[in-house]
Order: C-alpha cells, then structure tokens, then sequence
C-alpha cells in the first residue's frame, strides 16, 4: 500500500499511471490493498455478528471505492486493450458481486450472501495472482511477448480463483443436496 506514494522506481506503464491519475491511482492501490486484509478478516468473523458486521461494511465501502477507481487506472494509458479489458472485468465483477452480496444479506439470505463473499475474495486474490505471475514471467520469460502474457495475466489472474471458487461452492452445494435426498428416501 505504501508503495502507492513511494514510487519512484514504478515500471514506465505504471508511472504514467501515477503522473496521468496523481489522486485516483493512489486511492486505487491503497484501497485494493486494504481489500487483501479487510476480506479475510471480515470472513474469518462471521461468527461474530458483533465484529463481522462493522467489518464487512468497511470491507464493503473499501471494496466499492478501490473497484470505481480500477475503471480510470485499467484504462488511462494501458499495456494492451486485452489487459485493459481484463483488469475493467475484474473491477465490473467484484462490484456486482459485492452489490449481490449486500443484497442477499439484507434479504437474510446469509449461505447466498456468504458465497458471493466468497466469490468476492477469489476475484480479490486475482491482485496478488497476477504479481506472482508477473514476477515468474520476469525470472523465466522474455521481453519478446511480454504484452501477450500481461493481457493473458490480467484475465488469468482473476478468472482462475473465482472458477475454482466457483466450482468449491458448487461441488458444496451438490454434496449438500445429495446428503438430503439420501436421508429422505
């Protein structure tokens, strides 16, 4: 998060970033980082209605501020179109599922809201995905197609946790049916 203000040694498409959205793009990496830490909390209190609640509605404000604020940085002066795409899909996801999931909990309906939490921290983990893979490209790969693989990584980042977070709840769910239909017949 700090580096969001001490970023003299950014990458060049970074940078430009920083000096084109001077306001926005660090509001962006402070919030998304507090995202990364606010996420886990929230869920790890969900038994604690006392402390999850107050928790996940500042969980939810910053998810919602650092998912606006993606939109302007995804697209100021991006690596390519793909990965402008990616990154403003991620953003477009985390919102609608952060809007589900308010809904569903006002509603009671607390297993929907759960998941689409859930769902919301898979699309979350994509920022820390995409620098693991950026940092593998840099150790093992070459400058040659650097823009393919950063699109690639902007839509992979993401795509993959959330499918398999997915498919968990999914597999979760189909189990948990099983499980009633065998005690009742």
């Amino acid at each position: 998060m700090l580096s969001a203000f001490a970023n003299d040694d950014f990458p060049e498409s970074l940078a430009i970033k920083v000096e084109l959205l001077p306001l926005i793009f660090p509001i962006h990496m402070i919030t998304g980082g507090l995202a990364l830490l606010l996420l886990p909390l929230a869920f790890a209190l969900r038994g604690r209605p006392r402390w999850h609640r107050p928790v996940g509605r500042i969980a939810a404000a910053d998810v919602l501020l650092s998912g606006l604020t993606a939109f302007p940085v995804a697209l100021i002066v991006p690596v390519t179109a793909w990965s402008a795409a990616g990154f403003t899909a991620q953003a477009a996801t985390w919102l609608v599922l952060l809007a589900l999931g308010i809904r569903y909990v006002r509603q009671h309906r607390y297993r929907a809201h759960r998941n689409c939490m859930l769902l919301m921290a898979a699309t979350t983990s994509g920022a820390v995905f995409f620098r693991i893979y950026l940092a593998l490209w840099s150790l093992l790969g070459t400058n040659r197609q650097f823009e393919a693989f950063y699109a690639f990584d902007a839509w992979f980042a993401w795509t993959l946790p959330l499918a398999l977070a997915a498919l968990a709840l999914s597999s979760r769910r189909r189990r948990a049916a099983e499980a009633v239909e065998a005690s009742l017949g």
